[in-house]
Order: structure tokens, then C-alpha cells, then sequence
């Protein structure tokens, strides 16, 4: 574990002093961020609708019946912005863009093409682990304020139709604009950078240590998604305690 903590670890600081070569790699990198964001903005969209309406289907009853109707567009509002938002979007990039990220590096590994970019005096984590970190940490945060925006607007649709709610669109994001603010959004935003970077190194690191033929492929893509999601959770409470700092 500290052997393999330590390569990811040594992955990422490699691939940071890469930055600079981020234009010579500018094709790859455009090429990721379509993989990566547009592929993804459907299930973004579904996935983030009905978090918000659920959100909002559970808990607007409950406060209604106590008359706090005023607290439903700011729980919704916080609870998308800081934790649902970029924690359920890192668990979907890392299942299915990490798992593509460590099959594609994995079965190059296998049928020895990384060797091959190592006999043509290629940088294999310049060529292949640069550009698909860059993409990630810019379109997931990309599409974690869109995740926001249409949670938001999830909620706001339930807590209008819900007649146990009934709190019309206009003063569901009255209270909400009282209370959610842009550090709110902003700590969001950090989270799922911080998730990006992660779910990049972690899963560019089992394809590149993939052994053992088609199995090790399969393997390497379980174990990509296994480890980023467990960061994932557990970064999220140390950020969150990080930031509580801040606020």
C-alpha cells in the first residue's frame, strides 16, 4: 500500500513538472476534455436533477410540517453546492472516465506500446498521463457547477409541484440567493479539483502498473475505480474540515 501511495504519489509530481509542455499536447488534451465533458454532461444532467429533487422530495415534507419552509432553498442550495455536487460527480467520472483512463493505459501497457513510446525517446507520462490529468481537473469542476445549477433547479421543480411543500420557484431561490454564497460554490469548486487530480493519478497509475494480460487489465479498471472512489470519501472529510477554517 505505502509502495503503491508513494509511485502515485512520485506520478503526480512527475506529471506536474510537465506543465509546462501543456501546448505541445494541446490536440490530446482538447481531444480528453471532449471525452471527459461532453460525453458525460447527459448523465450529469439526470444524475444532478434528481439528487436536488430528491434533496428537496425528503426533506421538504418534514420542514413544511414545522414551518420552515423558508429553510427547503437554502438546504437544497448548500447541500449541492458543498457536498452532493462534486462528491456524486467525482463517483461518476471515476467509474466511468477512470475506468477508461486505466483500460486504455492498461492494455497499452500490456501489448508493450509504452515500451514502444520508450524506444522512440517518448516521455510516456508527457505523451499519455499529461493529458488526460489536465482534462480532468478541468471538466470535472466545469461539471460540478453545472451539476449545481441543475440540482438547484431539481429542487426548486419538486418543492413547486409537491403539494405537501408548495413553495413557489421565485421564493425558493430567494432564500436560497440569502444564503448560499460564493465561497459556498467556491468550496465546491476546490473539492472537485482536488477529487480530479486524484481519480487522474490514481487511475493513470494502475494503467501503467497493469501486468498479467486481459485479467490484468480487468483488474487494474476495478481497482482504479475501487481506490478512487475510497479517496474520494475520505479526502472529503479532511477537506471539509480544512475549509470549515475558512469560513
Amino acid at each position: 500500500m505505502f509502495r503503491n501511495i508513494g509511485e502515485m504519489v512520485l506520478l503526480w509530481w512527475q506529471t506536474t513538472m510537465a506543465l509546462p509542455l501543456v501546448w505541445r499536447h494541446r490536440q490530446k488534451i482538447f481531444h480528453q476534455l471532449y471525452e471527459v465533458g461532453n460525453a458525460s454532461l447527459l448523465m450529469v444532467c439526470v444524475l444532478s436533477l434528481f439528487i436536488g429533487g430528491v434533496l428537496a422530495l425528503q426533506t421538504g415534507p418534514v420542514l413544511a410540517e414545522r414551518g420552515l419552509t423558508g429553510v427547503i432553498g437554502p438546504l437544497v442550495g448548500v447541500s449541492m453546492c458543498k457536498e452532493l455536487a462534486p462528491v456524486m460527480m467525482a463517483v461518476l467520472i471515476a467509474g466511468r472516465i477512470g475506468s477508461a483512463m486505466a483500460a486504455e493505459i492498461g492494455s497499452m501497457r500490456v501489448y508493450q506500446e509504452i515500451d514502444a513510446l520508450r524506444t522512440m525517446n517518448i516521455n510516456p507520462i508527457h505523451y499519455l498521463v499529461l493529458p488526460r490529468l489536465v482534462a480532468i481537473s478541468v471538466a470535472l469542476p466545469m461539471l460540478v457547477l453545472f451539476s449545481i445549477l441543475v440540482g438547484w433547479f431539481g429542487g426548486a421543480t419538486v418543492a413547486a409541484l409537491n403539494p405537501r411543500v408548495g413553495v413557489p420557484f421565485r421564493a425558493f431561490f430567494q432564500t436560497l440567493g440569502d444564503t448560499v454564497t460564493t465561497g459556498d460554490v467556491l468550496n465546491g469548486l476546490f473539492k472537485s479539483l482536488v477529487f480530479a487530480v486524484v481519480i487522474g493519478v490514481v487511475s493513470c497509475h494502475q494503467g501503467l502498473t497493469t501486468i498479467g494480460g486481459p485479467r490484468g487489465i480487468g483488474r487494474s479498471v476495478t481497482k482504479a475505480v475501487v481506490n478512487s472512489i475510497v479517496l474520494i470519501l475520505i479526502l472529503d472529510y479532511f477537506l471539509t474540515r480544512f475549509l470549515m477554517y475558512f469560513e
